[in-house]
């Protein structure tokens, strides 16, 4: 494997490493350095993977981890999760559509993670947007996880760990205010109200359009109470909810690519197959009839008891999210991009429900077996999911001669050619380079819901158990293990299928592991060599994701990935700073293809080969450094066999990258507090994605970029200050999402805001 990092990457690798390359000797030989760091230290908080199945600190954890801390969410004023991903190099994003939901759709290191997404250690069921407003911290754990997490989890998993109560009195919050029309309050109060209880509440309210895209605009509101008991004993309680509300005039369509035709005299029309940008600001929806609604309500209860080293934990969680949209796609099937300067308004609609039910029991503690000290968590867990799926039904409209079409057709031509635009199309065509998003569609439409009683509805239940162990042989070596078994079922009800009964059931069982050989050189650094599994059985998203059950795949075993990594780990400037490498390789070696028979069968290779680097903390008093590099070769090795003039044949595609995967991304976040200015603090960020393929065939794809942020900040004391936060300085035009035919999504232009902040 060769690396060729780009020009911007290791500009920054060198600028971040040199200062630490050069003290790390006399770093490390600190006596002062206590081996239970298990992060690095940020304005004297220290920051740390949350999830008690790390059986020993980061720096000792055989596994890449990265860790989003509170203060990079607020110094980048991220207010979304994807926001706050984008920070982390090896993550990109998917786009949805009407089958594959709009929401979250991250890939980790080149795999769809829209299912891997969890709160507080436990899965977090439905498509969504998630905020970040109650959110500490986010953990990213690459590399195939389905030992630590349960099913799905090949490219890894994130976690989102949610503010609690603490014994301390505070109000803090956040009044912002920016360019297109940008509002946003946010309320973080906690309070002692007895012995060891506590309240916290957090609450955001946010309005704001999109830069450079005029009617689209997002508006949100979300409270999140908890309680909390026995903080200062051996039995805690803490009960808590979570409440969104989300009402979107969404802008998931972007632009069409250039390349339409797959066959046929137009061949010779088509582009390279990157998005046609005739106007950047160019927005083919309809603003009198596109939305997206969501809804998310969820209930936890965390239980513990320490008995004396060893922690037993109970965690109860009942969550209830909805997510109904239906909104305009630029579709290109028909080619009228290309071939008369127009565009179909195709519409993608989706109305769900998802109920979920999750109990995890787990123990935590340390014990000695003779010479060996053991630091272990074992548990079982119980989850059940329900999902009910409908849609947005469009009525049919009359044709000039008579007869009828469906209603998001071209009344002229009875299907998705549009020659020319305008009322006589139903205003379902408009123009390429001019669209008119106010043109009044729903005074001749009608959208409905759809019957309820013809609803698919899918169940997921999955029983599990797992142990993780860390073994300490001495001060220099240890032994990561870990394992899980899980029970799975899931059972999907179609009314609309043929004969009106489609009934698809899966049930399988399956054991993952996770092994890691620890070497710590010096106290502060650790060599590791991991090996870890993953298993993503069929209809792994629960019924509303991208990874769904179908009558042809529902009797196929769970595809099995498999990842070897090498890493070094190193805390310097006295656990001010993290510097992490590793090497990998993922494979999954079953993925599901298409046979020689025509059936679909486990007989696909997908092999990822990548590097990565990792930099989080102070290099020197008051400045502050987070990002990293990350370099993925990622090939589908065999994609089973395609039908060519009747005959099965190798698929073409085979050793073609994976979509949604770039080869190289980097990501640094910087500020600085220069001493001889007293409360002021610079930051400036830059983001590189390579290029990414939307398809397998490599014929769709979204052109590289290099985005950069910044940010100056002022303390007028303790309690108040301002922060100007410029997103996209230099406005590129650039593409966040590529999906697999028909469209790309824009990313938004240049905006600022300006936040006053206060706490007491």
């Amino acid at each position: 494997m060769t690396v060729r990092p780009t020009p911007l990457s290791s500009a920054l690798l060198l600028a971040i490493a040199a200062p630490a390359i050069a003290h790390a000797e006399a770093d490390a030989a600190d006596p002062q350095r206590a081996t239970e760091l298990d992060g690095v230290d940020v304005h004297g908080e220290r920051v740390r993977a949350q999830s008690s199945k790390f059986t020993a600190p980061l720096l000792d954890t055989p596994k890449s981890v990265s860790v989003i801390s509170q203060q990079v969410i607020e110094q980048t004023a991220a207010t979304t999760l994807l926001d706050a991903l984008r920070t982390v190099p090896g993550i990109t994003f998917g786009a949805g559509e009407g089958g594959n939901p709009t929401g979250d759709r991250p890939f980790i290191r080149g795999f769809d993670s829209a299912s891997d997404i969890y709160v507080d250690g436990i899965r977090d069921a439905g498509s969504q947007t998630r905020e970040v407003f109650a959110i500490e911290q986010i953990d990213v754990v690459k590399g195939p996880s389905s030992a630590y997490s349960g099913r799905g989890s090949a490219g890894g998993t994130i976690s989102l760990v949610s503010k609690t109560p603490k014994l301390e009195n505070f109000v803090a919050g956040t009044l912002a205010a920016g360019t297109d029309s940008y509002y946003r309050g946010t309320l973080d109060a906690n309070q002692v109200i007895g012995d060891g209880i506590a309240a916290r509440v957090n609450i955001m309210k946010h309005e704001a359009d999109v830069a450079g895209r005029d009617e689209v605009n997002s508006s949100r509101w979300g409270i999140a109470p908890s309680l909390a008991f026995g903080l200062n004993g051996p039995t805690q309680a803490v009960i808590s909810h979570y409440h969104m509300e989300t009402d979107d005039l969404p802008d998931a369509g972007g632009f069409p690519y250039n390349n339409p035709f797959t066959s046929g005299p137009n061949l010779a029309l088509n582009g390279d197959g990157s998005p046609i940008v005739t106007n950047r600001d160019a927005f083919y929806g309809l603003v009198d009839r596109d939305f997206q609604k969501t809804k998310a309500d969820i209930t936890t209860l965390n239980l513990s008891h320490d008995f004396g080293g060893i922690v037993l934990r109970n965690i109860t969680r009942y969550g209830d999210t909805s997510n109904d949209y239906l909104w305009t796609q630029p579709d290109d099937s028909k080619g009228n991009p290309n071939l008369f300067g127009t565009v179909w308004r195709r519409t993608n609609a989706r109305a769900t429900q998802t109920d979920s039910f999750v109990n995890q029991t787990s123990v935590t503690g340390e014990l000695e077996t003779g010479p060996l000290r053991h630091s272990f968590n074992a548990g079982v867990e119980y989850s059940s999911e329900k999902t009910v799926r409908g849609t947005y039904a469009i009525a049919d409209v009359r044709r000039p001669n008579g007869q009828t079409t469906a209603g998001t057709n071209n009344p002229l031509t009875g299907n998705q050619s549009c020659p020319t635009t305008g009322a006589a199309t139903g205003y379902n065509c408009t123009d390429l380079t001019n669209p008119n998003p106010h043109d009044p569609w729903s005074a001749t439409h009608t959208v409905t819901r759809s019957d309820p009683a013809r609803d698919v509805r899918q169940t997921t239940r999955t029983k599990s158990a797992y142990v993780f162990d860390t073994i300490s042989f001495s001060e220099q070596w240890m032994l990561n293990l870990g394992a899980r078994f899980d029970d799975y079922n899931t059972h999907q009800f179609n009314p609309t299928a043929a004969a009106n009964v489609q009934h698809l059931r899966n049930d399988t069982s399956f054991w993952n592991g996770q092994a890691g050989l620890v070497f710590k050189p010096m106290e502060n650094g650790s060599i590791y060599v991991s090996w870890g599994t993953s298993s993503t059985p069929v209809g792994v998203d629960g019924g509303d994701g991208a990874d769904g059950i179908s009558a042809t795949i529902q009797d196929l075993k769970p595809q099995r990935s498999r990842n070897i990594e090498l890493g070094t780990k190193w805390d310097l400037f006295d656990a001010r700073l993290s510097l992490t490498g590793a090497i990998f390789q993922t494979e999954m070696s079953n993925a599901r293809v298409t046979s020689d028979a025509g059936t679909t069968q486990n007989a696909g290779t997908k092999k990822v080969k990548g590097a990565e680097l990792g930099f989080s903390g102070t290099i020197m008093e008051g400045w502050q450094v987070f990002g990293g590099y990350t370099y993925l070769d990622a090939v589908v090795e065999d994609n089973g066999f395609a039908l060519v003039n009747g005959v099965y044949v190798p698929s073409p595609f085979n050793g073609n990258a994976f979509p949604n995967t770039a080869k190289h991304s980097a990501s640094l976040w910087t500020t600085w507090a220069p001493s001889f200015v007293p409360g002021l603090s610079l930051g400036a960020g830059a983001n590189y994605v390579d290029k990414v393929y939307g398809n397998v065939n490599n014929t769709k794809w979204v052109p590289s970029y290099t985005r950069w942020d910044a940010m100056v900040g002022y303390a007028f004391s303790e309690r108040y200050s301002l922060q100007l936060n410029v997103q996209n300085l230099t406005n590129k035009t650039y593409f966040t999402k590529a999906y697999a035919s028909h469209y790309a999504a824009i990313a938004p232009g240049r905006s600022a805001t300006l936040a006053f902040n206060f706490k007491f």
